[in-house]
């Protein structure tokens, strides 16, 4: 396993020269997990990626997270592209929140337990078309117990069954999860 790395800078331009020099070589090749850190945000940005052989099948997944600050669990919401599965879901009465953003609400579903904060969240015309245009996503806030303690630390957490590796996509879903992320910790 690849040490954690840890990418500093004053501005999303300067982390991100680094980011695509290194995605541009070949250390990295299986795994690159670094924290990109901006001021007091630190995100982890967790690429994994492993071509099989033989017989195994291999496996690929991108992992993009951030602890909330001062976020408790009042509010929670979760995304993910719509499917088949999906549809069949709705005609059936699945419960999806509608936000208003035509497109937005045809391609992904929408949970939430405060539908008008979803939409503010996602009122941002750059921050819905990135999670338009994706596919094998899921993007939201999570908790997680701490360790020896009743305490829980949210998250919020964008997850892929694709390797991104390429800079300027993975760049996009990378501000826009910032944009939201900074939203919500507001």
């Amino acid at each position: 396993m690849k040490s954690q790395q840890i990418i500093e800078g004053n501005t999303e331009d300067e982390i991100w020269q680094q980011v695509t020099t290194d995605l541009a070589g070949d250390e990295w090749i299986y795994e690159y997990p670094p924290i990109l850190k901006q001021g007091k945000r630190e995100v982890l940005v967790d690429i994994d990626f492993d071509p099989g052989g033989g017989f195994e099948g291999g496996y690929e997944s991108t992992l993009i997270s951030a602890v909330l600050h001062g976020v408790k669990d009042d509010f929670s919401f979760a995304i993910h592209h719509e499917g088949f599965l999906d549809e069949i879901g709705k005609f059936l009465g699945m419960q999806d929140i509608e936000t208003g953003y035509i497109e937005f609400d045809e391609k992904v579903i929408v949970k939430s337990n405060n539908e008008e904060k979803v939409k503010q969240l996602f009122a941002d015309s750059e921050v819905r078309s990135v999670f338009e245009s994706l596919t094998d996503f899921s993007f939201g806030i999570t908790s997680h117990h701490i360790s020896h303690s009743n305490e829980k630390e949210y998250k919020l957490e964008f997850s892929s069954d694709l390797a991104i590796v390429d800079p300027i996509e993975l760049r996009k879903i990378y501000h826009a999860f910032v944009v939201v992320l900074d939203q919500l910790e507001a």
